[in-house]
C-alpha cells in the first residue's frame, strides 16, 4: 500500500485507503487478538452464568483457554505484520487528516466570519427598522406614546436575541466540525490501533476541545475568583519584603500552611460530602473539641487534671503508650460517628435539614463537654509520642535555615486520597452525586437516599474523628477547642467550588479551598494586618463564590 497522498477526500471515512487498511488490520487480528478478547469475555460470562451447570462451566472455561492458547499463536505468527501495517496506516491517516483539518477549518472559519458580518448588519437591520417605527409614531398622548416606544423597544430586544441566539448556535456548528475533523482522526487511529490511546492525541483532543468551547464570560464565572485570590497573593508576596518581614513565598512558610492545613484537611473532606447532598455541617468544631479532648485525657502522662463529669482525676499510664495511642484514635471516630449519625438519622429519616439537625448536635456536645470538663484544658500530651506523631522530621539546611518537614501532612494527604478514590472511584461516590443533584430521581432509579445520606454522614463523622484525634497534637485540648472550625471547612468547600445546590463539585475542589483558606489566613498575618480585618477577608471572599455559585446555578438552568 503505497502513500499516495492525491485526492484526499473530504473525510477520513470516505478514504477508501483508510478502509482498506482497517479491513485488512481487522481480518489478521479476527483469529488472533480479537478471537482472545472474545474468548475472554466469554470466560467471564461463564463464570457469572448461573444457567450453567458447575460441570458444564468448567468444561467451557477449559475449551476457551485451549482456544486462547491457539489465537495466542495465531497473534504472535501475526505481530510483525499487524505492527508494520499499523505504523503504515496511522501514518498515511496522519498526513491525510493533516490534509482534511487544514481544509476544515479554512472553510469553517471562513463560515465564522460570514456569519459575524451577518449578525452585525442583522444587528443594524434591527435597530434601523426600530428607529423608523418610532419616528413614525403620530400618538399625541405621551402616556400612550411611552407605552407604543415601550413595546417596540421590546420587540427590538427580542429580535436582537434571536438574531445572537441564531448567530451563536452557527458558530458553535462551524466550530464542532472543526473539531470533529480532529476527533475523526484519533478515533480511526484508535481503530487502527486496535483501542489503544496515545497521551499526546489524547492532550491535542482536549486542548482543542477547550479551545473551541472557550468563551471568556464562563472563563471567568468558573475562574474569577481564584485570579483574585492569585492576584492577593502575589501581592503579599510583592509587599512582605518592603514591609521588611522577609520573603513570604519560602519553603518553611508554605510548609507550615500545609502543617496548618493538615488537621482542617479532615474537616473540610467531612463537610464536603454534606454539601454535596445540598446540606451543610454546623457541628464540625464541637465534633474536634470531643476528639481532641478524648484524646487528650488518653495521652497526658500522670494524673490528668480535669474531672470528666465530677469524677476523680484519671490516669492512664498503665496502659502501654501505643495502645493508648490506638484507644484515642478509635475512640474519637466512635463518638464523632456516634453523634454525625445521629444528626444524619434526623435528616435521612424524617427529612429534617441538616442545618437544623447538626445545630443540634453542636449544642449537644458543647453542653455536654463544658458541663463535664468544666471548660477546663486537658493539658498537653505524652512529648515523646506528641514528637512521634505531631512534630517534624529534619530534611536539612537551606540558605542557613534548617528545614523541617511537618509529620501531620502525611495522614492529611492519605485522608485526601482516600477521600478521591470515595468520590471517584466507587459505587457510594456515584450515588452521593445522584442523590445531591435529585434525591427524587435517585431513589425512583433505585438509589437508597437514606443509606447514601447516612453513609456520608458516617464518612464525615470518621474524619472528623481522625482530624481530632491529630488536632490533640497541635495544642492543649479544651472544651472550646475548634471554635469556628465548621465555618472555615464549609468556606474552603464553597471557595473550591463544591455547590449548594446539591451534585455538583469535586473533592479537589475543596483540598483547594482548604489550601486557599489557610494561605488567605497565614498572609495576613505574615503581614501584620489585625485578626478582625482577617474575618472581613474571609466574608468576602465566601460571599462571592456563594455568589458566582448562584449565578452558574442560575445561567445552567
Amino acid at each position: 500500500m503505497a502513500n499516495n497522498m492525491t485526492n484526499v477526500p473530504a473525510a477520513l471515512d470516505e478514504d477508501v485507503k483508510v478502509r482498506q487498511y482497517i479491513t485488512r488490520l481487522a481480518e489478521l487480528r479476527s483469529t488472533g487478538v480479537t478471537r482472545v478478547t472474545d474468548l475472554k469475555q466469554q470466560i467471564t460470562a461463564a463464570k457469572k452464568s448461573k444457567m450453567l451447570a458447575e460441570e458444564a462451566k468448567a468444561k467451557l472455561i477449559e475449551d476457551c483457554r485451549k482456544q486462547i492458547a491457539v489465537a495466542q499463536e495465531d497473534a504472535s505468527r501475526h505481530k510483525g505484520e499487524i505492527d508494520a501495517l499499523t505504523k503504515e496506516a496511522v501514518a498515511y491517516v496522519n498526513k491525510a487528516s493533516a490534509e482534511i483539518e487544514k481544509r476544515v477549518e479554512e472553510t469553517e472559519n471562513a463560515n465564522i466570519a460570514r456569519f459575524k458580518a451577518e449578525y452585525q448588519q442583522q444587528i443594524q437591520k434591527i435597530k434601523e427598522n426600530t428607529a423608523q417605527r418610532i419616528s413614525k409614531i403620530t400618538i399625541a398622548d405621551a402616556k400612550a406614546r411611552k407605552e407604543e416606544i415601550d413595546q417596540i423597544r421590546y420587540e427590538e430586544k427580542s429580535a436582537l436575541f434571536d438574531a445572537k441566539s441564531h448567530y451563536t448556535a452557527n458558530v458553535d456548528r462551524a466550530k464542532a466540525a472543526r473539531n470533529q475533523a480532529y476527533v475523526d482522526h484519533v478515533q480511526t487511529n484508535r481503530t487502527l490501533r486496535n483501542g489503544k490511546t496515545k497521551f499526546s492525541e489524547d492532550m491535542k483532543l482536549k486542548w482543542k476541545d477547550y479551545i473551541n468551547r472557550f468563551k471568556f464570560s464562563t472563563f471567568m464565572l468558573n475562574n474569577g475568583l481564584y485570579i483574585a485570590v492569585l492576584i492577593f497573593f502575589i501581592v503579599c508576596v510583592v509587599v512582605a519584603p518592603l514591609q521588611g518581614r522577609g520573603a513570604l513565598l519560602s519553603l518553611p512558610n508554605i510548609l507550615t500552611i500545609l502543617e496548618q492545613c493538615s488537621t482542617r484537611m479532615f474537616y473540610a473532606l467531612g463537610v464536603a460530602g454534606l454539601i454535596l447532598l445540598a446540606g451543610t455541617d454546623l457541628s464540625v468544631g464541637r465534633m474536634v473539641a470531643l476528639g481532641s479532648v478524648t484524646t487528650g485525657l488518653l495521652l497526658h502522662r500522670g494524673t490528668n487534671i480535669v474531672r470528666v463529669f465530677g469524677a476523680e482525676p484519671w490516669t492512664f499510664d498503665a496502659i502501654p503508650m501505643g495502645l493508648r495511642v490506638v484507644i484515642a484514635l478509635v475512640l474519637s471516630i466512635i463518638f464523632c460517628v456516634a453523634f454525625s449519625s445521629f444528626a444524619g438519622v434526623f435528616t435521612a429519616k424524617l427529612k429534617i435539614h441538616p442545618f437544623i439537625s447538626t445545630l443540634s448536635t453542636q449544642l449537644i456536645i458543647y453542653g455536654l463537654l463544658f458541663f463535664g470538663t468544666s471548660g477546663t484544658p486537658v493539658g498537653s500530651i505524652d512529648s515523646s509520642i506528641k514528637d512521634l506523631l505531631g512534630g517534624r522530621w529534619t530534611l536539612g539546611v537551606l540558605g542557613g535555615q534548617v528545614i523541617t518537614f511537618p509529620k501531620l501532612i502525611v495522614p492529611a494527604a492519605i485522608a485526601c486520597v482516600v477521600a478521591w478514590f470515595i468520590w471517584n472511584k466507587t459505587t457510594f461516590g456515584k450515588n452521593m452525586y445522584a442523590v445531591g443533584g435529585n434525591s427524587e430521581a435517585a431513589a425512583v432509579s433505585g438509589i437508597s437516599v437514606f443509606k447514601v445520606t447516612m453513609g456520608v454522614f458516617i464518612m464525615a463523622g470518621i474524619f472528623y474523628g481522625c482530624g481530632a484525634f491529630l488536632e490533640a497534637f497541635r495544642a492543649n485540648a479544651s472544651a472550646g477547642t475548634g471554635q469556628g472550625y465548621e465555618t472555615d471547612a464549609i468556606a474552603a468547600c464553597v471557595v473550591g467550588g463544591i455547590s449548594f445546590n446539591g451534585g455538583i463539585g469535586k473533592i479537589g475542589g475543596a483540598i483547594i479551598g482548604v489550601i486557599i483558606f489557610t494561605g488567605l489566613t497565614y498572609c495576613l498575618t505574615f503581614l501584620g494586618i489585625d485578626t478582625n480585618l482577617q474575618f472581613v477577608f474571609k466574608g468576602a471572599i465566601i460571599i462571592a463564590a456563594v455568589a458566582l455559585d448562584s449565578v452558574k446555578y442560575l445561567k445552567k438552568k
